[in-house]
């Protein structure tokens, strides 16, 4: 058993090595965005070193400084949090130290200088033996922070967190992340220790808590943020207005500077320094939290499990404006958590973490949220699975492995879940909770309670679960069709592409693709005896908001003796191009590669107008469930169905359910061939109410009515009428016979 991690990997030949040299001999590598390379450089000493990849984002790390090491012995090399001194713990404010004598200062101005530098340049270390780089302010967490435990444990998922999150703050188009994570992550300490670690070096400047109650924003501030400003160095410590351990707001009155050697040697005065006039405080769960001031950095705890009336995307829309000055971001926000189910705040988190997607940005570089999204699977971050180096240990080996807490790691942590997951399989919702505690994969995260579904979601779960299990991207190929030789109405060639709109299970061989049967002056399919596409379209480009819904296109095949996978899903289409014309040309090459018909929807008929016109009637299937003479004159000419009726919404919503229990998930025949994720989730979320949003469900649902067609044909009724022949009847009873 082996497990290859997929959260971050290294890019190299990125730059000239040539330039990299010189750029880095005369220390020219500026912290913040390089477009000449598209990545973020966090580089506090104008040299860079790694590149990295962490989500999407290319991120430059700095060039190796002198790495320290606490031990000859490679396995004895991890971090290790440095001993406080003695003759400094006394020392409890600025003021203090200033009745000290200037010998003792003097004798202590090194180190102190060297833990300002290592806060903003970040400490290298040897782990393991490889060096190994942490940022500034996962080194204030690691060394100066006080949590519930005592001191932080070193973990390579915090590492790679906070890399990313110096990345968010060194991007000048971004407003901060989103971080989607597992259950005791740490992210509530990690991010109240970034709170004070920014606000005891900032002027003048506003940082707020917000959480999924006030209560909970209160208690992030009373017991993690006030117990870590409380517990940092005098010589990181502003003085304080105020109470020690205030219940509402922390304000800092005089700075943190730096105790340099000139203000020693002149015997400054620390109250003469002007007054950093900084606060951090919490505020009630709201819409319209913050709303109004300006924000340095926002801690955003808890922010999948807003529920309403409160939410989190009106929230952030109000919020982002305190982090901007007109088109500069001057503030961040620090989101992260866990999710609710989607109708208790799961729903509006994930619309914003999926809008925070950094492959996706608009012309001024930036994503739709403003934030960066960041995903850390819980193989990496669970507890009882971290060696003492903080590495995760996903498979046990053959050799003894220690954890940080000194006790043996007996299992990997993947055994471990799947043992789990495979003790909740007979209870979906408690299945779906802890995968939503401690998920391996965003859709893990976003589980859905089973009572909320139409469908059956223990089945639409089962085989979402056995298609990532068996990597189910190894059974789909992502593709483009296209005209051979770009001449339109010759022959469909499918062409893999990973930036593709299609995604295809099965190809049919080479002497069924591009069956086409001419006559009476149209082109029919020829394959229609194997399957069927059911397609939802849309008839504008273009919409008011920039977004509209999407195109899509789903293929089924039937039963038949050819050689096809039965009852398979074989294509999901699920776009929109730039045009209305380029999403048309896309499904007609699909129909006409396939071989096969289409059912689509004729309230939004310019896709149907658009066959009929190219000479492709012929493979725009009639509604199946009105004969001939019935249809409308507009069905008569386009075909397709209506999706006003409710009626057809009801048969559309029977032949999903109906798929999913015979083909989807586990069976005593093992389990479906279903490999569509995105169709399947959409099927999980489907809500016969607001089918607008659901445009797989519907796609999908059409393709299993145009393969079943014959069910919906409507039977004529036979009436039974009597017949007066004019023949008298007699009555036989008795002894003479009587005219009835």
């Amino acid at each position: 058993m082996s497990y290859d991690q997929t959260l971050w990997k290294e890019i190299k030949e990125v730059v000239n090595p040539k330039i990299l040299a010189k750029n880095n001999r005369f220390k020219k590598w500026e912290y913040g965005y390089n477009s000449d390379y598209d990545f973020i450089v966090i580089s506090k000493t104008g040299k860079i070193g790694q590149i990295i990849e962490i989500q999407n984002l290319r991120i430059a790390l700095p060039a190796t400084d002198e790495p320290f090491k606490r031990s000859k012995e490679k396995a004895e090399q991890h971090w290790e949090r440095q001993e406080y001194p003695k003759e400094l713990n006394k020392i409890k404010s600025r003021f203090d130290w200033e009745e000290y004598p200037a010998e003792f200062k003097e004798k202590w101005y090194d180190y102190i200088d060297e833990e300002f530098k290592k806060r903003e340049q970040g400490y290298w270390f040897y782990n393991n033996g490889a060096p190994t780089y942490i940022t500034g302010t996962h080194y204030m967490y690691l060394q100066w922070s006080k949590i519930d435990v005592g001191a932080p444990d070193y973990r390579e998922a915090n590492r790679l967190f906070f890399i990313f999150w110096e990345a968010c703050k060194a991007d000048n188009r971004c407003y901060g992340m989103c971080y989607l994570k597992n259950r005791r992550s740490g992210f509530s300490f990690m991010s109240s220790a970034e709170l004070v670690n920014q606000a005891t070096i900032s002027s003048d400047s506003r940082f707020g808590i917000l959480s999924k109650s006030g209560s909970d924003a209160k208690k992030m501030f009373t017991d993690k943020v006030v117990p870590i400003s409380v517990n940092y160095p005098f010589f990181f410590k502003p003085i304080q207005d105020g109470m020690d351990r205030p219940k509402t707001e922390l304000a800092y009155r005089v700075p943190a500077s730096k105790l340099t050697r000139r203000k020693l040697e002149s015997n400054e005065q620390l109250r003469e320094l002007d007054g950093l006039d900084t606060t951090i405080d919490w505020k009630n769960t709201g819409d319209n939290s913050y709303d109004g001031e300006k924000l340095k950095l926002l801690a955003h705890d808890e922010s999948g499990k807003w529920e309403r009336p409160d939410n989190i995307l009106n929230n952030w829309r109000v919020t982002k404006t305190t982090l901007r000055l007109g088109s500069r971001i001057v503030g961040k926000c620090m989101m992260g958590s866990t999710s609710n189910a989607l109708d208790k705040g799961g729903d509006n988190f994930k619309k914003l973490y999926n809008n925070s997607d950094v492959n996706k940005r608009n012309r001024n570089g930036q994503t739709s949220s403003g934030l960066y999204s960041l995903f850390i699977p819980m193989e990496w971050n669970y507890e009882g699975f971290i060696d003492t180096h903080g590495l995760p240990v996903f498979i046990r080996g053959k050799n003894t492995v220690k954890g940080v807490d000194g006790y043996e790691i007996t299992t990997g942590v993947i055994e471990h879940w799947e043992n789990e997951v495979d003790g909740l399989k007979s209870d979906q919702d408690s299945l779906n909770e802890y995968y939503r505690q401690f998920p391996r994969t965003e859709q893990h995260a976003f589980r859905d309670e089973a009572k909320q579904s139409l469908f059956n979601l223990t089945k639409i779960y089962q085989q979402i679960d056995y298609n990532e299990e068996a990597n189910n991207k190894a059974a789909i190929t992502v593709g483009s069709f296209s005209w051979e030789n770009g001449i339109k109405d010759s022959k469909v060639l499918f062409t893999p592409n990973k930036d593709g709109r299609f995604k295809i299970s099965w190809v049919p061989p080479l002497n069924i693709q591009n069956r086409i049967i001419n006559k009476n002056g149209g082109k029919y399919p020829g394959n229609d005896h194997m399957g069927a596409f059911g397609c939802d379209s849309y008839d504008i480009s273009g919409t008011v908001d920039g977004k509209g819904s999407n195109g899509a296109l789903h293929g089924l095949t039937k039963f038949s003796m050819e050689d096809a996978p039965p009852n398979h899903f074989f294509l999901e289409y699920i776009s929109r191009p730039q045009t209305a014309e380029i999403f048309f040309e896309d499904v007609l090459m699909a129909c006409i590669f396939y071989g096969m018909p289409i059912l689509a929807e004729n309230n939004k008929p310019r896709l149907l107008y658009y066959f009929k016109r190219r000479g492709y009637r012929g493979f725009s299937i009639n509604r199946p469930d009105k004969i001939w003479n019935k249809l409308s004159t507009t069905e008569r000419e386009i075909g397709g169905i209506p999706n006003s009726s409710e009626d057809i919404k009801q048969s559309h919503a029977a032949a999903i359910e109906s798929y999913i229990e015979e083909y989807v998930g586990s069976s005593e025949l093992g389990h479906g061939d279903m490999y569509h994720q995105k169709t399947l989730e959409d099927w999980a979320a489907f809500n016969i109410n607001n089918r607008t949003k659901h445009d797989a469900s519907i796609s999908s649902g059409l393709a299993i009515m145009a393969c079943n067609k014959n069910r919906y044909t409507p039977v004529a009724v036979r009436q039974k009428k009597s017949i007066n022949l004019g023949i008298k009847k007699y009555d036989n009873t008795g002894y003479n016979s009587k005219i009835k």
